[in-house]
């Protein structure tokens, strides 16, 4: 649990400090923390997210990410138009991301928040996560 997850966990409290929307959830499926905002949401959500994703991938740009952040649009199913994958600066080989996923009703996006890194699957890295986010499994 070094100074890397420290630094990773201070960005993200900032983030959900300032989360426009209510109600973080545990997605099973992709090991992540996930919230969804309506449209109306998406510009304070956009400022949030940014207090701990300095990067972002979009369809047009993910060719040129890091290795760990193509594999893991690749593993979540690719990235379409209007989806990001959005990344905290590296914390020595950890690092936070997120998936932004808009909706195809036009009026929902949601965000699904992960860790990567060789350590981001150890049970007690996942436990500070849910516990960040106020998330059980």
């Amino acid at each position: 649990m070094g100074d890397s997850w420290s630094a990773l966990f201070a960005g993200l409290r900032e983030l959900r400090a300032s989360w426009p929307a209510r109600g973080w959830s545990w997605d099973t499926r992709l090991t992540c923390v996930t919230s969804s905002f309506s449209v109306q949401l998406e510009g304070d959500a956009r400022m949030s997210a940014a207090k701990a994703f300095a990067n972002e991938w979009t369809m047009a740009t993910i060719g040129k990410a890091p290795t760990a952040l193509r594999e893991l649009a690749e593993r979540t199913g690719g990235l379409r138009s209007g989806q990001m994958v959005l990344c905290s600066a590296m914390a020595g080989s950890a690092f936070a991301y997120g998936l932004w996923w808009p909706w195809g009703d036009g009026m929902t996006t949601s965000v699904r928040i992960g860790l990567g890194g060789p350590s981001a699957s150890s049970a007690d890295v996942l436990q500070r996560l849910r516990d960040v986010f106020g998330v059980e499994v």
